[in-house]
């Protein structure tokens, strides 16, 4: 007896794997001993691609920006919208863009300087309250599944573009990373961003404007993140660690900077009475005594103490040892 399934066999197994019906393992002594075929259930549209610390990070993010977005709407926009970061999980591409509503608007976000895409969607109904209020109506009587006209899309790019630009300064602390808004689109058929089996993020937020609440969600596919992956991976006890080539190439920079030196001998503190009536000859008793060091300065940092003294018929200063900075 062969221990290989005919095609027949093959189909059928399969079959019932799609069904759910799987074969459980049965005890020994059942089959004589030996131990039951089985099969493990992988689900393939829910990918393990981002790591736990890629994926807090970017929640982090997020979670930043809903923190200050309600500011710079209302400073910018007089749009009171709050978000709040209410899931996170990975699907395939294909599968995290068939959970978006229907009716959502969609942005293409651009990365620079690795020229990756990520999207943002957004529902209609915010949308159409958003450009009531920017445009000075009532928010109130606004029409949530109104078509979008060619006017209507300029000003919900103008919104889109300062989320966008809010999310773009997280990104550039944390990666180095700049975001812009690309294209928008209102067609599903005419969004492309990355293949259907690459690994997406999708990090939803709840937004509320007024009486309206809708979804937000922003899609990261892996490749928008993997020329960065390490930016996103470090954890947060390693952030303190510095990068040697950072320190060199701050250093270079530094050593070219011109300082200001000056060398104190002591100083005292007078009233402005005293110092008007000041006349040549007068002599003023510094907080010193006569065989105290100099101190040398840097601005207002004390760096060095040491003696006074000549070289070469200049004034000097000859350093005895590293001044603490006073507090």
């Amino acid at each position: 007896m062969t221990d290989f399934l005919s095609p027949d066999e093959i189909e059928k197994l399969f079959e019932r794997a799609s069904e759910g019906n799987l074969p459980m393992e049965t005890d020994r002594h059942q089959t004589g001993g030996r131990r039951a075929r089985w099969l493990r259930t992988v689900d393939f549209t829910r990918p393990t691609k981002f790591s736990t610390d890629q994926e807090r990070r970017l929640r982090r993010l997020l979670d930043t920006f809903c923190q200050n977005s309600t500011t710079r709407l209302v400073a910018e926009h007089r749009l009171p919208v709050e978000f709040e970061v209410i899931d996170v999980q990975q699907l395939t591409w294909a599968n995290a863009f068939a959970l978006l509503p229907d009716h959502s608007v969609h942005a293409t976000i651009r990365t620079a300087p690795h020229e990756a895409k990520m999207l943002i969607s957004a529902e209609r109904a915010l949308l159409c309250t958003a450009l009531e209020g920017l445009l000075g109506g009532n928010a109130q009587d606004a029409v949530p599944e109104r078509e979008l006209s060619d006017l209507d899309l300029i000003l919900v790019r103008r919104f889109i573009s300062t989320l966008v630009e809010l999310m773009s300064a997280g990104w550039f602390d944390l990666a180095e990373v700049t975001l812009e808004t690309e294209r928008i689109d209102t067609q599903t058929e005419t969004v492309q961003v990355a293949s259907g089996s690459e690994p997406t993020l999708v990090l939803t937020m709840e937004a509320r404007l007024h009486r309206v609440t809708a979804t937000v969600a922003l899609l990261v596919p892996f490749a928008a993140i993997a020329p960065v992956g390490a930016a996103f991976s470090r954890r947060d006890e390693d952030e303190g660690r510095r990068d040697p080539g950072s320190v060199r190439a701050l250093r270079a920079g530094l050593e070219r900077v011109d300082v200001s030196i000056r060398a104190e001998v002591a100083d005292t503190v007078m009233t402005l009475e005293q110092i008007l009536a000041l006349t040549p000859g007068d002599v003023v008793a510094l907080n010193g005594r006569a065989g105290d060091d100099v101190t040398l300065w840097a601005d207002r940092t004390p760096v060095h103490h040491g003696r006074a003294g000549r070289h070469s018929g200049r004034r000097a200063v000859q350093l005895t040892c590293p001044a603490e900075e006073e507090t």
